[in-house]
């Protein structure tokens, strides 16, 4: 559990990165993270962004592509080049618009994950689904979208990033997810929940949600990275994102 390194997505940040991209990066790394999961690169070409990571001591951890953009074949390709440049073995489709999560939605996305993760495979790359807790709700056949997305795709080709934080707000227990899609979580997104009725966003540590076994099962399964969220704060972002990694930091030395 204390050997697995620890990523910022950066959309926690992104008011910070747009007036500052690199300055951000900066802050991340002077706050001990490990790396970095992407949600836009800055306007940065790659061998300019992996020279800024290589300086500031930060890995790609992973890539966060709208599924528009992964479905276009030309604009996958691009993205994969670019993941190949700053070292980045993950590429996530992050979200389902709201016009694509119909039943039928769900079952045409099938082929389309399939098509993606086995390029991606090809490529040497883990491909990625994020859920929210949307996936979560069954559909009139009793089946819930995420289990059908993970189930009937090709475990190789399409694995998860489970979201601890959506799994909870959903009723469903984050741990025993992670366990029964064992060695398919290379990612895990870590996100705490406040145990009011809001069941706002919470650093870690500081909610409901059972982050020690998250991190315990995670480890099991083989957990590549950790990855660190915070949606919205009521603090500044940056000293929640430095609460949480705190936070893993005492826990993993103990």
């Amino acid at each position: 559990m204390g050997n697995t390194p620890i990523a910022l997505q950066m959309y926690s940040l992104r008011d910070e990165s747009e007036k500052d991209f690199i300055g951000t990066l900066k802050k991340v790394a002077d706050m001990g993270y490990d790396g970095i999961e992407f949600a836009g690169y800055g306007g940065l070409a790659a061998d300019v962004l992996k020279k800024e990571l290589d300086e500031l001591g930060l890995q790609a951890a992973s890539s966060h592509v709208p599924l528009t953009t992964l479905e276009q074949e030309q604009e996958l390709e691009e993205i994969i080049r670019y993941q190949h440049v700053i070292g980045c073995k993950n590429i996530v489709c992050p979200y389902l618009p709201p016009e694509r999560q119909t039943k039928e939605d769900y079952y045409d996305l099938l082929p389309i994950l399939n098509k993606i993760g086995k390029r991606c495979f090809e490529e040497g790359i883990n491909f990625s689904y994020h859920n929210h807790d949307f996936e979560l709700f069954p559909m009139d056949n009793g089946k819930k979208p995420l289990e059908l997305l993970l189930e009937e795709t090709n475990p190789q080709w399409v694995q998860t990033e489970f979201d601890v934080y959506w799994l909870t707000k959903a009723g469903e227990n984050p741990v025993e997810w992670i366990e029964r899609y064992h060695n398919r979580t290379p990612l895990i997104h870590l996100k705490d929940m406040t145990t009011d009725g809001e069941q706002f966003f919470a650093e870690l540590g500081t909610g409901g949600v059972d982050i020690d076994g998250v991190l315990t099962q995670g480890s099991k399964s083989n957990v590549e990275w950790w990855v660190v969220e915070q949606d919205q704060s009521r603090r500044t972002p940056l000293e929640s994102v430095k609460i949480s990694l705190d936070y893993l930091k005492q826990k993993f030395t103990r």
